[in-house]
Formats: structure tokens, sequence, C-alpha cells
């Protein structure tokens, strides 16, 4: 069962009324080369309360340290004036299509009873692929729960690099980023478009879960939590997950050649498992020191 993966491409989302603050190691590591050259890697979460902030001390110091923030997208690029309209574009199916004669009856039953839900008028939303009406009820649900992208941690760390006029780097395009869901198979898509529906219910619970894990930094906890059953669909964890973590791995090695340290924050399912940025870095042999 696809669970959550809908979680805008962080695969991440976390949720919680009382930040557990200084609860124990955070979701940051600091890495260094064989030749003693430093950087920092950050697990991300998209959407957050103002209850998260201030950070734990870690965020700060790897922030202070660093003259150079990277992102999984430059966050630039969604104060561009034709951005969301793009986004639309892509999630748009073609002319004469409709989701209402494309779904199966028992998922078709249930998005409606979840748009019915959710208060959102079903038949403009049979003009969107699947993968986009799951963002979209999710991005809602998230949205009624009082959570905001405004202040997720990748916006966060963006506004004060742009403050502090540090250079920012982005590991991928909107366009890129968007393909991923795009290119998912059909029944891919329509099998995270019911598994979202499903879940909607259950949000709040299934996200203070994933919080308490990210926020005492337990990297297992965050693995089992988002990526057990995304291995479940190869097709889906290798789109979303493995192969964009293999085409970062040597842009963030890159990074070591610089003068001075740069900030890593992506996605914190990026960073767990056999298949993460943590465990590729070890393997090619630098330092991992969780802070």
């Amino acid at each position: 069962m696809i669970r959550r993966c809908a979680a805008l491409l962080a695969l991440v989302a976390l949720v919680a009324t009382q930040p557990l603050l200084g609860a124990g190691p955070s979701f940051v590591w600091k890495v260094v080369s064989p030749a003693g050259k430093t950087i920092y890697l950050a697990g991300s979460v998209h959407l957050l309360t103002a209850d998260f902030y201030p950070l734990p001390a870690a965020y700060d110091e790897a922030f202070a340290a660093s003259d150079h923030l990277v992102e999984e997208l430059d966050m630039g690029q969604m104060l561009w004036a034709n951005s969301q309209m793009r986004v639309l574009q892509k999630g748009m199916l073609p002319a004469g299509q409709s989701l209402d004669r494309m779904l199966s009856p028992d998922t078709l039953q249930l998005v409606h009873a979840t748009l019915a839900e959710l208060g959102m008028p079903a038949a403009p939303l049979m003009q969107f692929k699947p993968w986009m009406l799951a963002i979209t009820m999710q991005s809602l649900a998230w949205q009624k729960a009082g959570f905001d992208a405004n202040l997720g941690l990748d916006k966060h760390f963006y506004d004060r690099a742009k403050e502090v006029g540090k250079s920012v780097q982005g590991l991928e395009t909107l366009d890129f980023q968007l393909s991923r869901f795009d290119t998912l198979p059909k029944e891919a898509q329509e099998r995270m478009l019911a598994e979202t529906a499903r879940e909607i219910a259950s949000t709040t619970v299934n996200f203070t879960r994933m919080t308490r894990a990210w926020q005492s930094g337990d990297a297992s906890a965050v693995e089992r939590q988002l990526l057990d059953d995304l291995k479940s669909e190869p097709e889906m964890y290798a789109s979303l997950l493995l192969e964009r973590n293999k085409t970062w791995l040597p842009m963030i090695e890159a990074l070591f050649s610089r003068p001075r340290p740069a900030l890593v924050v992506v996605g914190a399912a990026h960073l767990v498992g056999g298949d993460g940025l943590l465990a590729a870095l070890k393997a090619r042999g630098y330092t991992l020191t969780q802070l």
C-alpha cells in the first residue's frame, strides 16, 4: 500500500502541537571528507507551524557555519510569475479527458467522499491528473490542520539566506520535480490517489508520529514510517527517491571543494535507509556526526 506518497516530493510532512525542542539529537549531520573539508546535511520538513520555531540550536549552528545553502529546489523559482501556471499545466489532463472516466468505480467513489469531507467541489477537479489531485487533497488537509509551506524548513532557510546574502543553489528544477510524478504509470498514480484519500482522516495522527521521530533525530523511525510502504511500489520508490539520490550525490560531493562549508537541506526521507544519502556518503569514506 502506498502511504503519504503525496508529501510534495519531500516524502515527509510533519505535524505536532508541542514540538520536542531539546529532546535529543537533531536531524542534522556534520559530514567531513577524508581531506578534512566539511558540509552540513539537514533533513527537511516542508510544512510546519510557528510552534516549531525557534529551531534546535544545531540547525542555527550549521547555518551560521555555512556560506552557501543548497536545497532540492531554488525556492526563488516558486516566486516566478508563471510557476503556479506551470504546475497547473503539468497537472491537468489533456482536453477531452476526465478523471471520472479514467478511475475505477471504487477509487472514484472514495475520491468523491473525500472531496466532500474536505469541502471541495468535485467537478472542476476531475480535470486533474491523479497525482495532482492527490497532492491537492493532501495539501488542503494540511492547511485545514493549520500547517503552512511558508513555515517549512526549506522556506525558513531560504529566507534567512537571502536576508544575510548567502548564495543559494537548487539541486533540481521545478519542471523536473513535477516530472517525477507525471511520469509515473497511470496505475501507480491511481493507487497513490486512492491511498491518499483513505488516509486523509488520519492525517494528524500520522504526521504527529513522524514529527516525534524527526524532532528526536530518530533516523530509523523516520525510515520505517516513510520508506517501508514506498518500497512496495518499486517504480515510485525509484522515481521519487532512489534516482534523485543518485543524481544528487556527486553534486553534494562537489561542495567539499569549496573554501567554506555548505548547508544542504533536503527531504528527510532522502537521508535515511540503505539507499539514503547518509549511507552513500559513509560508504564513500566520509565521517558523519549527528548534531
